[in-house]
């Protein structure tokens, strides 16, 4: 990226993942971003902590910066030597005045690049089910803006060549004057009977499509209090959307479901949530942070030699543990002449993936089920190191002891409550969430901590807890809450996988 450059990259049409590789890789370099209304947030994540991020959208009804404003802040950064994200709803250029942006740079001697955008003229439709093209029905498309009005005079549209010029018509920014849109039409020689679809909020988790006649879709569209954002799709393709309706029957599409994992653990729950239609809210209820190394560490570290099991009780506890072994020059292959225990499949992921061999896995994945598993001739004599989080269960200490075991229980890392959690609890719990997934007895008490110190702890026991484990499930209990639906197995696939068998049995 060259300094004091303006970049004015489309964003695609709202779903993040439709940015395009390019726009990616600049945002990840960017020092100022200049977005619009309907850029997603998410895309936003993508950009350095140190970038300054500038909102210049123009909403209806609302104030907001002119356009000559925005070039002049554009210009600006850039000779102040800033490398410039002009961020742009669907492609710049395409009814998104990138191409006045890009003018008032040339002017001003500034250097630009136009990085094209995933257009929401394809998108949208396509997102509903819609092609725009067909071979048996349409062979052409018209794109038009409905942002003036088709009755004024010295309308720029020339809707009556229009109205029968292509097989499909995409109207954007037409949602305020459909009905004169329509009116337009059906006066031009467009029959009545021509199927419509207005999708509203494309690509989004609560993107909604109706379907009418050109003749009905106005009234249809007032009746629903379709808003903007919004794309209008006129032609015969709209009748395929029957056949080819796949993101809105995806089968969590519309749920708001809150995820309150770890924000470093939360990538592959929160994707597989996204995948399946929901929209996603990230909440994390819970931190880990590092204990100090003491005398029983140093200790158990000098006694692995005489140790017969070490056991994980989570995927996090053999990071922390190289962590901790770090200030004695050392490292996990210590552990390489014990036998190693994993509480669950994740956890012995994590061990095998530090050059480790993983040599038992109970299949109920929790402390009870490594007891009730566990050869009991393995046992008796024996010596075991549990490395596992501060203030857990003692269940499995306690029952390999009984067992005949000598155990050393050492923590490794420590959970904590993130110093956001109340103000997002405050932010977030204004609207209702059909499921809480939960993954953790830690996560369970840090939200019903925050949810009391921001006077709203009666709300707990009205949420729809979905929980990763029978132990969690017993926290959200504990404390006066519903669970909804428990994972099976206990992982975050296990609990994505109970969701949506919930889902199914609910839906009409």
């Amino acid at each position: 990226m060259r300094k004091g450059t303006v970049f004015l990259v489309g964003a695609g049409p709202g779903d993040p993942g439709l940015l395009t590789v390019r726009g990616q890789e600049l945002l990840r370099q960017a020092e100022v971003v200049v977005y619009d209304h309907l850029v997603s947030p998410r895309l936003l994540d993508v950009c350095p902590p140190s970038a300054r991020l500038i909102y210049v959208g123009k909403e209806a009804e609302k104030p907001s910066s002119s356009q000559r404003a925005i070039n002049v802040r554009l210009i600006r950064e850039a000779r102040a030597g800033k490398q410039v994200i002009r961020l742009k709803g669907g492609d710049p250029l395409l009814f998104g005045r990138g191409g006045e942006e890009a003018l008032a740079l040339r002017r001003a001697g500034i250097p630009f690049e136009i990085v094209p955008g995933v257009t929401s003229v394809i998108a949208v439709p396509a997102y509903a089910g819609i092609p725009l093209t067909d071979r048996t029905v349409s062979s052409s498309v018209a794109i038009v803006t409905g942002h003036e009005d088709p009755a004024k005079p010295g309308s720029r549209v020339n809707w009556a060549q229009l109205a029968t010029a292509c097989d499909t018509l995409v109207c954007l920014m037409g949602v305020s004057t459909l009905p004169a849109i329509a009116k337009q039409l059906l006066r031009a020689g467009r029959a009545a009977s021509t199927p419509c679809a207005v999708i509203e909020w494309g690509t989004y988790p609560r993107q909604r499509t109706l379907i009418a006649t050109l003749g009905t879709i106005a009234a249809k569209a007032r009746a629903a209090s379709i808003r903007p954002p919004a794309i209008i799709v006129i032609g015969e393709v709209v009748k395929l959307r029957r056949h080819l309706d796949w993101f809105e029957s995806r089968p969590l599409f519309g749920r708001r479901i809150l995820v309150t994992r770890a924000i470093d653990k939360a990538g592959s729950l929160v994707h597989q949530l996204e995948s399946l239609g929901s929209t996603v809210e990230q909440l994390p209820a819970i931190e880990l942070a590092s204990v100090k190394s003491n005398g029983v560490f140093r200790d158990a570290i000098r006694d692995l030699p005489n140790t017969d099991w070490v056991f994980f009780t989570s995927p996090e506890g053999i990071s922390w543990f190289a962590r901790m072994l770090k200030p004695y020059r050392k490292d996990v292959r210590l552990l390489s002449g014990c036998h190693i225990g994993a509480i669950g499949p994740k956890t012995a992921e994590a061990i095998e993936a530090a050059g480790l061999h993983v040599d038992f896995v109970p299949k109920q994945f929790r402390q009870e089920g490594i007891l009730e598993e566990f050869p009991g001739r393995l046992l008796s004599g024996k010596r075991a190191l549990l490395l596992n989080a501060e203030g857990s269960r003692e269940v499995l200490e306690e029952g390999l002891r009984s067992r005949g075991m000598r155990v050393r229980r050492v923590p490794v890392y420590r959970t904590v409550m993130p110093k956001g959690l109340q103000q997002g609890v405050a932010k977030l719990f204004d609207a209702p969430f059909d499921a809480v997934t939960v993954t953790s007895a830690s996560c369970v008490e840090h939200l019903f901590q925050a949810l009391q110190a921001a006077g709203k702890a009666r709300l707990f026991g009205s949420l729809r807890f979905v929980s990763i484990g029978p132990i969690t499930s017993a926290a959200v209990r504990a404390r006066g809450g519903r669970v909804m639906v428990e994972a099976q197995p206990s992982t975050a696939e296990g609990l994505v996988a109970a969701l949506v068998r919930r889902s199914a049995r609910r839906s009409p």
